[in-house]
């Protein structure tokens, strides 16, 4: 690949002080003035020049280094060279000072930014509504309905999220949340002005690991809206609200990634009792976000948040790792408002035993039988192993009480049993009622 760069340029010769010109005889014509030339040399010519084999003096005048003494003549053969230096001395410094002068000029009148700095700050832009639809539509509407909840118990503290139900002060949270609340607990709400009320508890569902609260004293405040959780879709875009690890008013956004999942919402050594049936969100959920809203694109509560899946055994430690749960919005309404009308809240029961769940189950094995239930009027005997509730795949204990307690009571269900030779069959119960228990 050929350079297409101009090669180094040779010095000029300084024009109007070219070399001395050479006689024909091959001798510098002299162009010192009368009287001063230099004494002849060896050879009688003048500059003491050496003769060459070819003849003539081949070597030019030579310049001295030093200046001349005082009141000498100074050669005017030197004067050529000498002029050329100091001409060209002032060039360069004219030059150079000219352009830093046109530079400083330039760089200090114009009207273009020096730097990023120097750009001014861009305009207020008039205020615009979100995007329908959006992260940001979503938030604003929801976040002024979410407070935090802040616990201090005499053995322990605790704090979490909650939404508000209604205008003076109803407020829907995990059981969990105000779990460690006792008589003599101190138990406040912080709204999203600021301010730092005190909260009354209405009751509690531990099963559901639900309770309502109500905040003293207030008016006026904004509540959620509710939807449903009955046609929402894997994939589904949803919004996670609430205060995790004390940060209130966090918004984080991911999908639905699963339905129906067996939860037990107080980790593993929670029981069977506090098994919930689960929506899967890879919204970041973490310790402090349990009892806020996860809602739709359009601002709708779907579901509680309410428990998150960890790789270690320290859940105080955890944090979101993309698997967060929370409770199907349909059971937390009717469980709200049972426990707003009547105190206590009521769950399905269709009157079997199971295990908890292991890694290799594939059903529900059945058991005990509690006579006079749902499953003794259906023939269900212990052994039998309950496969399906409804179209629902059912692959363990957890399962089928999580499948059980998304019916309300008195529903009826399809379950498909097969007994211990393996033969399968389907049986219709209608679901029992049972009031939950407050330990």
């Amino acid at each position: 690949m050929t350079d297409d760069r101009p090669g180094p340029q040779q010095p000029e010769q300084p024009r109007g002080h070219s070399c001395p010109p050479w006689s024909a005889g091959g001798q510098p014509e002299s162009s010192w003035p009368p009287g001063h030339q230099p004494a002849a040399g060896p050879s009688g010519d003048p500059g003491g020049g050496t003769s060459s084999a070819l003849g003539g003096d081949v070597s030019p005048p030579t310049i001295p280094i030093g200046l001349p003494p005082a009141g000498s003549p100074r050669s005017r053969r030197g004067r050529p060279v000498a002029a050329a230096a100091v001409l060209s001395l002032l060039v360069g410094l004219v030059a150079g000072g000219v352009g830093g002068a046109v530079g400083y000029h330039f760089a200090s009148n114009s009207t273009g930014p020096r730097s990023v700095l120097d750009q001014p700050a861009p305009g207020t832009a008039p205020a615009m509504d979100p995007p329908t639809g959006s992260v940001e539509q979503v938030a604003q509407r929801v976040t002024p309905g979410v407070v935090q909840l802040r616990v201090n118990g005499s053995q322990e503290a605790d704090e979490g999220s909650g939404m508000v139900l209604t205008a003076d002060g109803l407020i829907l949270t995990n059981n969990h949340v105000v779990e460690a609340a006792t008589s003599g607990s101190d138990v406040a709400a912080v709204l999203q002005d600021g301010r730092s009320v005190p909260v009354q508890i209405v009751g509690k569902a531990p099963s559901f690991d639900l309770a309502v609260v109500r905040a003293q004293g207030v008016t006026g405040l904004t509540p959620v809206q509710l939807g449903s959780s009955t046609n929402i879709r894997v994939g589904q875009q949803v919004v996670a609200i609430g205060s995790p690890l004390g940060l209130s008013g966090t918004v984080t956004h991911g999908i639905i990634s699963a339905l129906d999942r067996p939860v037990r919402a107080g980790g593993q050594g929670s029981g069977q009792d506090t098994v919930l049936d689960a929506i899967q969100t890879d919204a970041a959920i973490n310790p402090g976000n349990s009892g806020g809203p996860l809602t739709d694109m359009q601002g709708r509560v779907i579901g509680i948040n309410s428990a998150i899946a960890s790789l270690g055994s320290d859940l105080s430690q955890s944090g979101s790792i993309g698997l967060g749960f929370a409770i199907p919005i349909d059971q937390a309404r009717r469980i709200a408002d049972e426990l707003i009308h009547n105190g206590h809240a009521t769950q399905a029961l269709l009157g079997v035993t199971v295990p908890a769940a292991q890694p290799d189950d594939t059903a529900a094995v059945v058991q005990q039988v509690t006579p006079g239930t749902a499953a003794a009027a259906a023939g269900i005997h212990p052994g039998d192993m309950i496969t399906r509730v409804d179209d629902r795949l059912i692959d363990s204990g957890d399962a089928l009480i999580a499948a059980i307690r998304s019916h309300t009571p008195g529903a009826q269900a399809t379950l498909t049993v097969k007994n211990s030779a393996g033969a399968s069959r389907q049986v219709h119960v209608t679901l029992g009622t049972q009031q939950v228990v407050i330990p």
